[in-house]
């Protein structure tokens, strides 16, 4: 791109890209040159969703070498090594150009704090003519463009081996290979083994099982189990995991350096400006998946604030990977605690853009698999986990859904419900989303529908 440029000049090379893809999958290049197309695309009852795509031009020895430094601890670089780190959540060179085998997503690579900062200013520009264009406006935005990955590897890793932890004690209790909602821990019997692991006193356990919801019945589920590692892993104390065979918790990193703390807390503080920003501006803010190794932390923040915006109406969607093994439960989860807690649901569905890549790094690395086996089983997963929100969204008014398919029969299957359900197109309750000029032969009668109804 950059030799072409200078090849042709600036003048000449605009004019050549906008006769290409770029004009037929791009808006425009700012907020005034995207204007005219959202108001066409308007008049036909098609809204708009603002994403910025633009990407560096680095090539993959350079893409490597900023993500290997970016997604390493400065003690792991001083000890040069990993320590008791779990191979799923750590950097490997072979796959450092996140780019590779991936089409539909852009990937942003972590420079420093300042380039972190220019990467907001965009969205906040987005969210801004995203509230300009309509009154059901979206924006999107990719945490990895806002702080350094090593937080999202780390804290990823965190609550992923919490959450295995509590499985454990699942299966000690005879209760393993329940449904995830349907898994309850009896609490004595888990203060009992706490204290024969030696990571809480039974005095200590009581304390943390006197909440005003938590333990109240009895039992918790993974939910209240959430709600427990909230309490025990303030900011400072974030990373800290069960360690079954020494009885301790322990941290996942032998220290943080103040400047890790300090982007850790950045990267935070960016979440939140956007938030304010799209609540105030009416602009609904979809947060994007991403990697797996990422995932766990992008979807738990993203969570955290939709507690503290949605809970006027839903301003931040959540965005779920259906071709994940862990999808149904997932959302199941992430609904369940939106009923508790009284605040509006936002989701938003795609099966996911990672496949290719996410299988040869599990195989290669050597750990299990996180995707479903086949097409077809993501097909029915995606099924699974739209149909449990629609059947909600009769129900509720706290509930909605931007189902992102560009697949025929999603969108048919989805129209045949909605019917059924008795939900209609102008409650807006349920939105369908498709990239720009990727297939116009389902968005546009999508559109007229919408504006007939």
């Amino acid at each position: 791109m950059n030799l072409s440029r200078k090849l042709l000049g600036q003048h000449l090379f605009e004019k050549l890209m906008k006769m290409t893809f770029y004009g037929h999958f791009v808006a425009g290049e700012d907020q005034e040159a995207i204007k005219p197309l959202i108001q066409r695309n308007h008049a036909f009852g098609v809204g708009s969703v603002l994403d910025y795509s633009v990407e560096e031009d680095l090539t993959p020895e350079e893409a490597e070498r900023k993500e290997m430094d970016s997604c390493t601890s400065a003690s792991e670089k001083k000890t040069g090594g990993a320590g008791h780190r779990e191979k799923q959540y750590l950097a490997h060179r072979g796959f450092g150009d996140r780019r590779d085998k991936v089409i539909s997503a852009r990937t942003y690579f972590y420079a420093d704090e300042t380039k972190c900062d220019q990467h907001m200013e965009t969205f906040l520009r987005c969210i801004e003519a995203s509230g300009g264009s309509s009154e059901d406006s979206f924006s999107a935005i990719k945490l990895t463009a806002l702080g350094r990955p090593q937080f999202l590897l780390q804290f990823s890793e965190v609550l992923m081996k919490w959450r295995k932890f509590f499985h454990q004690m699942a299966a000690e209790q005879g209760k393993a290979g329940l449904a995830v909602m349907e898994t309850r821990l009896e609490v004595k019997k888990l203060q009992e083994t706490l204290a024969n692991l030696g990571i809480a006193t039974k005095a200590e356990s009581q304390h943390w099982f006197t909440g005003e919801d938590l333990g109240v019945s009895g039992t918790v589920d993974l939910l209240d189990w959430n709600s427990l590692i909230d309490n025990r892993t303030k900011l400072s104390k974030l990373l800290l995991v069960p360690n079954t065979k020494t009885g301790q918790l322990e941290p996942l990193l032998s220290h943080f350096t103040e400047e890790e703390d300090l982007q850790m807390k950045r990267m935070l503080q960016r979440m939140d400006v956007l938030a304010t920003r799209a609540l105030k501006l009416g602009v609904r803010l979809m947060v994007d998946a991403e990697q797996t190794y990422f995932q766990p932390a992008i979807s738990r923040l993203t969570l955290e604030m939709q507690r503290k915006f949605n809970m006027e109406k839903a301003v931040i969607f959540n965005t779920f990977q259906c071709y994940l093994k862990e999808a149904y439960d997932n959302v199941t989860m992430d609904m369940e605690l939106s009923r508790r807690e009284g605040w509006h649901f936002g989701a938003k569905l795609v099966r996911g853009a990672y496949l290719e890549q996410e299988r040869a790094r599990a195989a290669q690395i050597g750990y299990e698999d996180p995707l479903n086996p086949t097409y077809e089983e993501t097909n029915e997963m995606y099924q699974r986990c739209l149909d449990y929100v629609l059947e909600e969204i009769k129900y509720s008014q706290k509930v909605k859904v931007m189902v992102a398919s560009h697949n025929e029969d999603t969108v048919k299957f989805t129209i045949r419900r909605m019917a059924e359900l008795g939900i209609h197109p102008s409650e807006n309750k349920v939105y369908f989303g498709q990239l720009l000029g990727m297939c116009d032969q389902i968005t546009f009668p999508l559109g007229k529908r919408r504006k007939r109804a």
